[in-house]
């Protein structure tokens, strides 16, 4: 059997609307729960008022589930038969139900229709607050109202009270309550933690951006003008010409920030605030690649190479070598990496020679033990040590590292060495000289030495004439000594250039200068300590086979051992199809960042660099301004 439900509505306009539903099976359930097939959406009906059953064709029977009687033409019953025939009319607290065979179809039929009588009330009113509250417009005038004075009128109020004070030589706000506190959406950086209850240290003006001037009142001497100030042109107008014009939205959006005050190419562009306590978060590469994407073709006599991401547009390194170490300070000269790119440090000493783990060096480092204990060759960090800081390798010094195997020894007194002075020709020589002047010939044993002799008168008058030509000839044995030292074979000759026609002080010969650079990239910053997790030679390819002390050993950026092995970039796009295991996203800040404190960074105003860095010449060790570095 089934049953047909009829749910009436009204429009505004008083037209009906009827939604028609067949019900299957032999009873249904009337109630305000939705599971009902008749639902009464009223808080006087209960959940699951009555029931509707069918006794036979003719005749129905509907009777409450619980205790809530219900109406049943016009009586309050409980339970109550109907007949078809007839028809009835049930009443459900504010809904009218009329029962009846349907004419159509023969089923019957519940037409459900909400009773609007003059005195009913909504239920949504009578069991809520809603009566006793302002009505919905009258509330939201008084909340912006409320808003606008906590908010607006009272930070102002709070500002201009305050303002008197601020004119005053190091004046601070009390501590305490400041209403305009509000308006800080996060807590300032590290650096700033200080100005948390001072917002006119950086707002000056109330209700105009904040200007350069503001923060140049502190960064006096560490400000750095990213594009410094030209004949003509001041720096915020190079930085923004160099972003170009934006177009649109954006374009849109400039003009709106120009009308309200607030100029581009500011400090505060790039060096955000309020975005939580701790270090400032890093400049994100958007604002890098903004200007640098293009900027060549905007600025034609810009320095710089377009760049915009590390994995897909960036120009190749440019290292800074030495060229010339011969003079009293290295001449350095940054050129274009290439992997045949060489370097001129005055020295002969080969990679590939003391890396082999077959040839006599090998074999030396098997016999030596000690420090080599356990190792079937040698090391680069053998002779590479780094700084304390772990960020770059310390010149490399002949008497920590190398005379570990090369011996400058020349003479034995019982039991001890005398050794020649690395690094210092002159006294070298002078050295040698006064060995040979303070010893002799071996005297023969009738002169009360211990050479044999050739028995007789005539032998023994040879022997004293030899032995007095000895003596006055062997001082010039220490020329050849000498030269021997700075020949071919000789101590020095091995490892450093040695040319004939020095001064007589050296003997005749002149040892070029040998000079080492601990820092080819000064405008990018990188730290060997981050890199632990690799061998030496991933990076350093060509030391396993370099026999040119000339080769520069520094990687690029692409190829086997360069950057891009590792780094791809901000999103890593460039290489998201090559074989690397660990990918690394690397955006502008990794490398190039302006405000470091570390004397290493790419960056420093001139007032905190120090005098003298990098270079190590190992004849004396100058060190070299870092201003030398830059040409």
């Amino acid at each position: 059997m089934s049953f047909l439900v009829r749910q009436i509505a009204l429009k505004s306009s008083g037209e009906e609307i009827i939604r028609p539903t067949t019900v299957e099976g032999d009873e249904l359930l009337i109630g305000r729960d939705s599971s009902c097939a008749v639902h009464l959406p009223d808080l006087a009906v209960d959940p699951r008022h009555a029931r509707l059953s069918r006794i036979d064709d003719n005749n129905l029977v509907i009777e409450s589930i619980g205790e809530q009687p219900f109406e049943a033409n016009g009586r309050s019953v409980t339970r109550r038969q109907i007949d078809l025939t007839a028809g009835a009319e049930l009443g459900f607290g504010s809904y009218r139900i009329q029962v009846q065979r349907d004419s159509e179809t023969g089923m019957p039929s519940l037409t459900v229709r909400r009773v609007e009588e003059a005195e009913h009330k909504d239920a949504g009113k009578v069991y809520t607050l809603a009566g006793l509250l302002p009505g919905k417009r009258s509330s939201a005038w008084t909340f912006a109202i409320a808003v606008l004075i906590a908010f607006l009128a009272f930070p102002v109020w709070s500002y201009m009270t305050y303002q008197p004070l601020a004119l005053q030589k190091d004046a601070r706000r009390p501590a305490g309550l400041h209403a305009d506190a509000a308006w800080i959406t996060r807590h300032l950086s590290a650096g700033h933690k200080n100005l948390e209850n001072n917002c006119q240290a950086c707002h000056v003006d109330a209700f105009v951006a904040v200007r350069d001037n503001a923060c140049l009142t502190c960064h006096k001497n560490d400000a750095h003008q990213h594009i410094a100030d030209r004949p003509g042109m001041p720096a915020v107008e190079r930085l923004t010409m160099a972003r170009g014009e934006p177009t649109g939205f954006a374009g849109f959006q400039r003009t709106v920030a120009h009308a309200f005050n607030k100029p581009s190419g500011r400090c505060v562009e790039c060096h955000t605030e309020h975005a939580g306590a701790g270090a400032m978060s890093a400049t994100r590469q958007q604002f890098c690649a903004d200007c640098h994407d293009g900027m060549k073709s905007r600025l034609p006599n810009a320095r710089v190479d377009n760049a915009a991401d590390f994995g897909t547009d960036h120009p190749q390194f440019r290292p800074l070598i030495i060229v010339d170490p011969t003079g009293e300070k290295p001449v350095l000269q940054r050129v274009q990496w290439s992997p045949a790119l060489r370097e001129n440090d005055g020295l002969k000493f080969t990679h590939a020679q003391h890396l082999s783990k077959v040839n006599a060096v090998a074999q030396m480092v098997i016999r030596r033990g000690g420090q080599f204990h356990g190792q079937q060759a040698l090391k680069c960090e053998d002779c590479h040590k780094t700084d304390p800081s772990g960020t770059r390798y310390e010149a490399v010094k002949m008497e920590e590292s190398c005379q570990t195997c090369h011996t400058l020894n020349f003479d034995q007194i019982g039991g001890t060495f005398r050794s020649l002075r690395h690094g210092q020709p002159a006294q070298v020589v002078a050295d040698i000289r006064a060995a040979y002047r303070g010893m002799g010939p071996m005297r023969p044993v009738n002169l009360d030495g211990l050479s044999r002799r050739v028995p007789g008168d005539r032998a023994l008058r040879i022997t004293a004439s030899d032995y007095a030509r000895a003596v006055r000839f062997y001082p010039s044995r220490a020329q050849q000594a000498v030269t021997q030292v700075f020949s071919k074979g000789g101590m020095c000759y091995d490892c450093h250039i040695v040319n004939a026609g020095g001064p007589a002080a050296t003997g005749g010969f002149t040892v070029q200068r040998a000079a080492q650079h601990n820092r080819y990239y000064n405008d990018g910053w990188y730290s060997h300590k981050d890199h632990t997790r690799t061998d030496c030679v991933f990076c350093h390819t060509k030391a396993e086979t370099s026999n040119d002390a000339g080769d520069l050993l520094v990687p690029g950026m692409d190829g086997k051992g360069g950057c891009r092995s590792c780094h791809v970039g901000e999103s890593g796009s460039h290489l998201a199809s090559a074989q690397i295991k660990d990918k690394v996203d690397s955006t502008c800040a990794m490398c190039h960042s302006f405000h470091m404190a570390d004397d290493g960074a790419p960056w420093r105003p001139a007032n905190k660099r120090h005098d003298k860095m990098t270079i190590t010449a190992e004849a004396d060790r100058p060190r070299i301004p870092a201003g030398a570095m830059m040409r």
